[in-house]
């Protein structure tokens, strides 16, 4: 497994994918929290980071399938695939290899956005007037979305040869799982079921981690969404077996 993990993040690394991802995210982030009038703090007045959790979700959805889209569509459409499967590697270890490469990629890109919770801090009034625990409860949720939009994008790169396949399938489910149930959530033919529909969807557990309360009950949700995707994505590639 770590040689798989090791190969695909100097694959990453040794292409524009990774800068292209990372100065992407950083930018629209950054413009977000800092520039545009009606997200920006410093128009704001308030010593927090609801910019970044509130749009980095959204930002996400695009960027982790960028990332997630080449791990095995590449493969197939180069034809490498069924020499990766003839190495001494079981298929778990093929796919948390590539799985943990791209979600450590995602948690990099993250890093340098902890300039901005020392930034805000000491724009506080006064100096270090902010929520710590709300926001180290953001990142956790963060890195969690993070950790499911991954394994949805390697879900959706095992399916298709095509990476562009990829990326829209994988948009597509990052979406509906993210936000899909709570619109659907707000049907008023649910009535009282409405309310548990809601849950099924991941904002609502993002939301719950974004108050700086780590219930386990929300990170077992994400853990397992995280397992059930890899186990899809391993009865794919097991399909070849049939």
């Amino acid at each position: 497994m770590l040689s798989i993990f090791l190969k695909e993040i100097n694959s990453f690394f040794n292409s524009l994918i990774a800068y292209i991802v990372i100065v992407v995210f950083l930018t629209g982030i950054g413009l977000f929290m800092w520039v545009f009038p009606e997200f920006s703090v410093l128009e704001y007045g308030f010593a927090d980071m609801n910019t970044l959790f509130i749009m980095a979700p959204y930002v996400f959805m695009f960027l982790i399938p960028a990332i997630t889209m080449r791990t095995f569509a590449e493969e197939k459409k180069d034809g490498t695939m069924e020499l990766l499967l003839t190495k001494p590697l079981t298929d778990w270890q093929i796919i948390l290899g590539k799985y943990l490469s791209s979600l450590a990629l995602v948690v990099f890109a993250l890093l340098p956005t902890l300039v901005y919770y020392f930034s805000i801090s000491s724009l506080g009034d006064p100096e270090g007037n902010i929520d710590s625990a709300a926001v180290t409860g953001s990142y956790i949720g963060l890195i969690l979305l993070g950790a499911v939009f991954t394994s949805i994008g390697i879900f959706a790169s095992v399916i298709s040869t095509n990476q562009i396949v990829s990326f829209i399938i994988a948009v597509f489910f990052c979406f509906i799982v993210y936000q899909g149930f709570s619109y659907l959530s707000r049907i008023d033919a649910l009535g009282e079921a409405a309310s548990l529909v809601d849950q099924f969807g991941i904002a609502y557990h993002y939301d719950a981690l974004s108050k700086g309360l780590i219930d386990s009950r929300d990170v077992l949700y994400f853990i397992s969404i995280v397992f059930v995707m890899l186990l899809f994505t391993r009865l794919i590639i097991g399909s070849r077996k049939w």
